[in-house]
């Protein structure tokens, strides 16, 4: 900001016809509170009619995942179906083998038990691996995270079970702790994916109780040294479905943790700022137009600058839009400036 910007005050100082003006407008104003409150009270229901907006949005969305996912595998699938010949390794059933070798390379699992063994093959699973894991970075991870959202709303009614609270008040609690809720839903599923996948291993797969949960750890974190894996042609379908799941649920769990510790992080930054006793030097830094006194806007903007949600860059180019805004130089934006601006 220029020091010019500096001596300016964001709050001018009002003449005699302004502060009757403001009063005016101040007095309109509390007469208009009741009407707003009262808009206020219908907010759940217009809650509703937006969360089920959200909803429908999100599903047409998923649809759109589902069908380039569909697309992605069968594509995928068609082609190593057609140099199955060309790749090595133990085999069960073409097809079943195709799309599993498919999951496998997108999801940079990579057990080794099948294995490119030509040129073609070599160069066709390069390509998927780039292109799958594009596809289960960014696309993939918003159907996570829309199936988490889903099952986050019944997380927060079974907690509120014993609690006489309306559907749109359970809507505003998942709102107001959206990624605390995320965390635990995708950490209970997690847990399920993790239980699913070591009986099934022992039961379909024949494997001893460490060697499915040492075949599970390995690949839902993609390690996949290989030396346990699914061999079986019934092993080979579920793991379709189970890999991506495990392997999304995952990095979708690290990622809400990341965020969560972030989030604390950032609430507890805000908690001391406002806690914190006020000192002279921050009086002064506060103080923009240097009249020895901080207004209200100064005093909020200092404090947005502590918490680091802006900074001065971010101050900057808004008092350039207000001042062009403001036409006749009074210190505030009236339907006069609206008027001649249109």
């Amino acid at each position: 900001m220029d020091s010019d910007d500096f001596e300016q005050s964001l709050l001018p100082k009002l003449s005699d016809s302004d502060k009757k003006n403001s009063l005016l407008r101040r007095k309109s104003n509390r007469h208009g509170s009741f009407s707003h409150s009262v808009e206020n009270n219908n907010q759940p229901q217009n809650y509703d009619v937006v969360s089920h907006q959200r909803i429908a949005v999100s599903q047409v969305s998923f649809r759109k995942v589902f069908v380039l996912l569909a697309t992605y595998l069968g594509g995928g699938t068609f082609c190593f179906f057609l140099v199955r010949d060309q790749i090595t390794g133990k085999k069960t059933n073409g097809v079943v083998d195709s799309i599993y070798f498919c999951v496998v390379t997108m999801t940079t699992v990579g057990y080794g038990d099948l294995v490119p063994d030509s040129m073609v093959a070599k160069l066709l699973a390069c390509v998927y691996v780039f292109t799958g894991m594009t596809l289960g970075g960014m696309i993939l991870s918003k159907a996570a995270d829309y199936i988490v959202e889903k099952q986050e709303i019944l997380l927060v009614k079974a907690m509120c079970m014993r609690k006489k609270i309306s559907s749109s008040e359970i809507l505003q609690e998942s709102e107001a702790n959206k990624l605390k809720y995320k965390f635990i839903m995708t950490g209970i599923l997690l847990w399920a994916l993790i239980v699913v996948g070591i009986l099934f291993l022992t039961v379909v797969e024949n494997l001893e109780f460490t060697d499915a949960f040492y075949c599970v750890c390995s690949t839902i974190t993609t390690l996949g040294y290989g030396d346990q894996s699914f061999s079986t042609t019934a092993g080979r379908v579920f793991a379709v479905i189970w890999i991506m799941s495990g392997t999304i649920c995952l990095a979708q769990f690290f990622l809400y943790l990341a965020e969560l510790y972030t989030e604390r992080r950032q609430e507890s930054l805000v908690n001391w700022v406002l806690s914190r006793s006020l000192t002279y030097s921050d009086l002064e830094e506060a103080d923009l137009d240097h009249d020895k006194v901080v207004s209200a806007a100064e005093f909020v903007i200092y404090k947005l600058k502590e918490m680091g949600k802006i900074n001065q860059e971010d101050v900057s180019p808004i008092l350039d839009t207000f001042k062009k805004l403001d036409i006749d130089q009074s210190g505030c934006l009236t339907e006069a400036d609206i008027v001649v601006i249109s």
